[in-house]
């Protein structure tokens, strides 16, 4: 199963921060968190390597649904988007909200993961005209 959804952009990494925070907030999504890897492993351990933030984006209906079917989801919140530069390309990923009802087992968590992954792959899809989704597996 893959856990995540994923679109390349062009451009600045600044220029591409900025879009997905916008993508993220037209579809209900606020960035609680926010980790900045490449300078906090240069600060701590004087490694350098390429932009790499990591937002944690909370849609908060669904996160009170997902917390009403499993109080325990909360192990699981916010939904991480990752924003990093890759050479000359900017990557940005979103875990899949599916994931959730495959670690929990919770069934209840279906409706909600399925929302959630409508929200973030329309987010992703604005940045680019990509579709997001994994492909199928053959059954």
């Amino acid at each position: 199963m893959s856990y995540d959804r994923t679109v390349e952009l062009t451009g600045s990494f600044e220029e591409a921060v900025k879009a997905v925070r916008q993508a993220l907030a037209d579809q209900g999504f606020g960035v609680l968190t926010e980790i900045d890897l490449s300078a906090t492993l240069r600060a701590r351990l004087d490694h350098v390597m390429e932009p790499y933030l990591i937002l944690g984006a909370c849609n908060p209906p669904l996160a009170r649904e997902a917390l009403a079917a499993d109080p325990s989801v909360g192990l699981l919140l916010p939904c991480n988007v990752v924003v990093r530069a890759d050479g000359e390309r900017v990557v940005v990923q979103a875990i899949d909200p599916g994931t959730m009802v495959t670690l929990t087992g919770v069934e209840a968590m279906a409706p909600v993961a399925a929302e959630a992954t409508r929200r973030l792959d329309a987010a992703l899809a604005s940045l680019t005209g990509q579709d997001t989704r994994p492909p199928q597996q053959d059954a």
